[in-house]
């Protein structure tokens, strides 16, 4: 009886701290310091959640810029099922995939570059990646400027505006998030919205 008094003491004593006091602590300073991050980065347009800064959407009309492919089951970009296509490159799929993608991409623009650039062609370690390169957009530009009746010069200039760089340059590479990209687009031309990203 003697031993079991300090155990159920101490018990109780870690459950407050690391069970209440703990998630309690950072849960509020993760409000206070990283408030969007820690509500999910969430997008929004007049007041209403469009999407998230961390997860892409299925873009497939010719008057907006696609993200990369999405491996995760049932439908493209589903966030329940994160996950890459855990294709091997002996993986005859592998090929198949690639080989219908660049279909895909060649049908939506016939005189695009012959070379398409990679994060259009696989998908990203998650499935759900929101972010494409810049290089990727530019390949993009011309169908969405035709697609929307724009100059190409304001299409590009719009790509860069979005491009983000890392803080400093040499950790990481400069990227433009799909979904923000294609909102400027909207804003640009609002007679061009739709609330299907499709």
């Amino acid at each position: 009886m003697s031993l079991l008094r300090p155990s159920i003491m101490m018990m109780l004593i870690l459950t407050a701290i690391t069970g209440i006091a703990y998630p309690l602590l950072t849960t509020g300073l993760a409000q206070v310091m990283f408030n969007s991050q820690a509500n999910g980065s969430v997008i929004e347009h007049e007041g209403v959640a469009v999407g998230s800064r961390l997860i892409g959407q299925n873009f497939t009309q010719a008057k907006y810029f696609w993200g990369r492919p999405s491996a995760t089951a049932d439908t493209p970009y589903n966030p329940q099922a994160s996950g890459g296509s855990n294709l091997a490159v002996s993986n005859p799929q592998l090929d198949k995939n690639l080989q219908a993608r660049a279909t895909l991409l060649r049908q939506a623009d016939p005189l695009a570059p012959a070379s398409i650039p990679v994060d259009l062609m696989t998908s990203s370690g998650s499935g759900l990646d929101p972010h494409i390169s810049p290089l990727a957009a530019y390949y993009q530009a011309e169908r969405v400027a035709k697609a929307r009746d724009l100059p190409l010069a304001s299409v590009e200039k719009l790509i860069a505006l979005n491009t983000k760089r890392s803080m400093p340059n040499f950790i990481g590479q400069p990227v433009v998030n799909v979904l923000e990209l294609n909102m400027a687009l909207d804003a640009l031309l609002p007679h061009n919205t739709t609330g299907n990203p499709s």
